[in-house]
């Protein structure tokens, strides 16, 4: 089979899966927790709350929007329910911009806050054992 029709061949995706919403919001979470590694005097965890504050709300509307959404869906809108992850990765999603395939818009999407969580994880661990090494 060619690559054209291979590609046509592949689902026309109109929604990110909830599984990709979750582990995004996972990482939020890794995220917020590995930046309190910094946590020390009473400053440090004054701007740490309002850093987490800021990061919480800005994932919690989403979140929030999301479950109005569910909660008020149509009846016959349950075909996304039994997808699974597979088979929405192997389609392609239809952004405003172009058509990814599912599992490179996914990748987009997940690595940015995957690189900072892991990062600020990374950089905590080494300012906790470089602060005790300095004393």
């Amino acid at each position: 089979m060619s690559t054209s029709a291979a590609r046509r061949n592949r689902p026309l995706l109109d929604h990110m899966h909830p599984l990709v919403y979750a582990a995004l919001f996972g990482l939020l979470l890794w995220f917020i927790l590995s930046i309190w590694e910094f946590a020390g005097d009473g400053y440090a965890d004054y701007l740490l709350a309002i850093v987490s504050g800021f990061v919480f709300v800005a994932a919690a509307l989403p979140g929030i929007l999301w479950w109005l959404w569910w909660k008020n869906r149509r009846p016959d809108a349950a075909q996304g329910e039994s997808e699974s992850l597979r088979a929405w990765a192997a389609g392609e999603l239809d952004t405003w911009q172009d058509r990814v395939k599912g599992t490179n818009a996914a990748i987009e999407m997940l690595l940015p806050i995957a690189a900072i969580a892991f990062g600020m994880t990374v950089l905590g661990i080494v300012f906790h054992f470089t602060a005790r090494g300095a004393v």
